[in-house]
This record gives C-alpha cells, sequence and structure tokens, in this order.
C-alpha cells in the first residue's frame, strides 16, 4: 500500500500556478526525495500535501485518507523534521519529547517509555536531562529527528535535515535515516545536497517550475541523463582551452566560470591530452546526481 499517493495536483496564487499536475506515489518503507532549486514548487507540494495549503485541483492520499478533507487526522500518522529547527529552548530534551508527544493524544506513560530508546537512536543516550543551551547544532537536530518519530509515524517527511551541520553530524543522521525504512518508515525527503539523495533515495523525483521533469532510482537518473565520465578543467584560460578542444575531445561540455565541465563516455584521449598540458588541471570523476540536477534545471542561481 502506498502511503502517500499524488495526482494531478495543482495551486496557483493569483494567475501563477506553482504546481502545474504534479503527480507521484510513495510505497510503505520507501525513501524518496522530493528536489529542485529554489521556487520550483517544492515547499507548495509539501504544503498540500500535509493539508495545511488548500489545492486548486488534484487528489492526495495520505496514509490512505484524503488530504484535505481528512488532514488532521492523517497528520496524526506523520513525524515532521522542518527546515528550522523549533525546539522549546526552555525545555529540557526529555520535556521536549513529552511535550510533543502530548500534540498526539499520548499519555505520559506511553511517552515517557519510547524516550530512551528514541535517545538512543538519534545518539543522545544520556542526554535526556540536559538544557538546549548546552546541546550542539548537530545535536538539536538529532533531537528534532526524535521528536518527529514520537508518535511512530508511518511517513517522516524531511525538510533539508541536514541544513548547517558539520560532515560528522550530516554522516550521523544519514546513518539513523538509513535504518528508518528497514523498520517500515516511509521517508519524504526534500535536500539541496545531491549526494544525501543519492546515499538515502530509492527513488526520487527533480521538480522545476511546478512540474516533475524526471522521476527514478539514483542510478538509473545518472545513466538515463549524463555520460557516464565527467572531467572537469581549471587552470590558466581553460575557457579558451575549451574553446579549441573540448568539443572533439568530449561528447558534451560546459565552461563555468574557470571551470570546464566536459562529459564522455571514455575519458582516455582527453586524460592524455590533458596530461601534456601545462597550466591545467583536472578532476577525473564518475558521473553523479548533482550532474543530473544541473544538467535538467541549469546552472543560473535562483533567488
Amino acid at each position: 500500500m502506498a502511503s502517500l499517493r499524488v495526482t494531478g495536483l495543482r495551486k496557483r496564487y493569483g494567475t501563477m500556478e506553482v504546481v502545474a499536475g504534479v503527480s507521484f506515489e510513495i510505497k510503505r518503507g520507501e525513501c524518496f526525495g522530493l528536489l529542485g532549486p529554489n521556487g520550483a514548487g517544492k515547499t507548495t507540494t509539501l504544503r498540500c500535501v500535509l493539508g495545511l495549503t488548500g489545492p486548486v485541483s488534484g487528489e492526495i492520499r495520505l496514509c490512505g485518507l484524503p488530504v484535505p478533507a481528512r488532514a488532521r487526522e492523517a497528520r496524526m500518522r506523520v513525524g515532521i523534521v522542518p527546515q528550522v529547527d523549533n525546539l522549546d529552548p526552555d525545555f529540557t530534551v526529555a520535556e521536549n519529547l513529552l511535550v510533543y508527544g502530548r500534540y498526539f493524544g499520548l499519555a505520559d506513560a506511553a511517552i515517557r517509555g519510547r524516550i530512551a530508546g528514541l535517545l538512543e537512536f538519534a545518539g543522545l543516550a544520556g542526554r535526556a536531562d540536559a538544557n538546549m543551551r548546552d546541546l550542539s547544532g548537530g545535536m538539536k537536530r538529532r533531537l528534532t529527528l526524535a521528536r518527529a518519530l514520537i508518535n511512530d509515524p508511518e511517513l517522516l517527511v524531511l525538510d533539508e535535515p541536514t541544513t548547517g551541520l558539520d560532515p560528522q553530524a550530516r554522516h550521523l543522521i544519514w546513518e539513523r535515516l538509513k535504518a528508518l525504512p528497514q523498520r517500515g518508515v516511509t521517508v519524504l525527503l526534500t535536500t539541496h545536497f545531491m549526494d544525501e539523495a543519492e546515499r538515502l533515495c530509492h527513488r526520487l523525483a527533480i521538480m522545476d517550475h511546478g512540474r516533475l521533469i524526471a522521476e527514478g532510482t539514483p542510478r538509473d537518473l545518472i545513466a538515463r541523463h549524463i555520460e557516464p565520465q565527467v572531467v572537469e578543467v581549471y587552470g590558466e584560460d581553460a575557457a579558451g582551452w575549451a574553446r579549441e578542444n573540448a568539443s572533439r575531445l568530449s561528447s558534451r561540455f560546459e565552461v563555468t566560470g574557470e571551470t570546464v565541465f566536459c562529459y564522455l563516455a571514455d575519458s582516455d584521449p582527453l586524460l592524455a591530452h590533458l596530461d601534456e598540458q601545462r597550466g591545467l588541471r583536472y578532476l577525473h570523476r564518475p558521473a553523479n546526481l548533482e550532474d543530473v540536477f544541473l544538467k535538467l534545471t541549469g546552472r543560473e542561481l535562483r533567488d
């Protein structure tokens, strides 16, 4: 059974259609990524899914219930990790979990019975009585994750869960998140970190200008949309080098600032050529999800 099914979702603000016929489905126990540049329509889609914004048209079934008609009931089965932590600074770690659990109608005894396990899961064992001011940013983010699981949700919505964290904290959260689908928890993830999406998501969709423009597994999207190898060329007049050489040595290339991105299936001729060039440096790597994202949505900044 699908934990979330969205069909033909449309939302307008005035004359601007910000979500234009979006359809997708997330199976139970699956991590699904919803990616896109700023202004693509991701946040509006999430708000419609959670019943916080009414769509113009389309059908949403969240945990088997129609939204917005039964949105409040459906949200009782959902956990949410917002983009910005909203923990209560006046409460201890345990008190934040206790008060939040009451919003779901849980008895205090039931909540207290879950606190130790959730803190262990979040790498916060022994911190139940700690004050918020004593927690690092990574600890607060992990507490927000633990809090979102207090109601044993069927679906967990993660809105950019690792923004602003150092690499150690990000990797710890990734390890915790990987365990959730194995426990039957469905995960809906939005992130601007393509490596995060590639690590965590079973499937994902890329959204731009209110529409889904690609959907599939990370590996399938890379194979479908991008050449298998990438060589990034830097150095003195790399753009000038590209004008004279890149088109004959690569399948496709892009010049961005002082960097030339060469996309190709066979890198040997290009690498042999670059080894003979003075003043040029290069990075040879396999294609990744970020290459796909930039090809489909462009490299220009979105404000």
